[in-house]
């Protein structure tokens, strides 16, 4: 036997072509969705949050290229999001981000089966998009809690200074309680006085 045919071939193994590019798409669409980019930086599902962000890429894949009948709509690919970030991430959203995001997944995956350049372009847009923000924090306000809720006498809050986004880091969505961040408790004195609890101090 010479040592040509020895070597097994690994072209049999190699996932076709439009699998990989949605593949690359789905990674680059979920590396710019300012609610998982927060989960990852704060390392909410762990220390493999960033690992975790690329299974949830697989397992979107796996979806459309095992369920020919039918494929994953947009409603199937957001509860699959949804249930990914409760599970590994404890994150509850209040907005509807996430619909967005399955709506541009779902475009994907039919931009790259109808051929052409089309799928290609789409790919790379998305590839510079996240470069664009890879490395950059996003910061975020949980709760539902007024920013008035949080002022100090300078008129602005701890939490305000330290959770505003730059501007260029993107629209930041907002979180449902993922650090059981919880609203300064009012109570009313024998004058008749509303008392704010504050960290240190209290203010009528």
């Amino acid at each position: 036997m010479s040592a040509a045919t020895s070597i097994p071939s690994t072209s049999s193994s190699r996932p076709p072509p439009n699998s990989v590019l949605f593949a690359r798409g789905v990674i680059a669409q979920l590396a710019t969705w300012p609610a998982l980019r927060i989960a990852v930086d704060q390392s909410w599902g762990g220390p493999e949050s960033a690992q975790k962000r690329t299974w949830l890429a697989s397992v979107i894949v796996d979806d459309f290229e095992e369920q020919n009948d039918p494929i994953p709509d947009v409603e199937f690919v957001e509860d699959r999001l949804l249930q990914v970030l409760e599970d590994e991430f404890d994150l509850v959203l209040e907005d509807d981000s996430s619909k967005g995001i399955a709506d541009e997944i779902v475009k994907l995956w039919e931009a790259i089966q109808l051929g052409g350049t089309r799928g290609l372009e789409r790919v790379i847009a998305l590839e510079e998009k996240a470069d664009k923000v890879k490395g950059k924090k996003l910061q975020v306000e949980e709760g539902a809690a007024n920013d008035s809720d949080w002022e100090d006498e300078s008129g602005e809050s701890d939490e305000e200074g330290d959770l505003r986004a730059s501007a260029d880091a993107g629209e930041v969505p907002t979180l449902l309680d993922h650090a059981q961040c919880s609203k300064p408790e009012a109570e009313v004195d024998e004058d008749g006085f509303t008392v704010v609890k504050g960290k240190s101090r209290a203010h009528r």
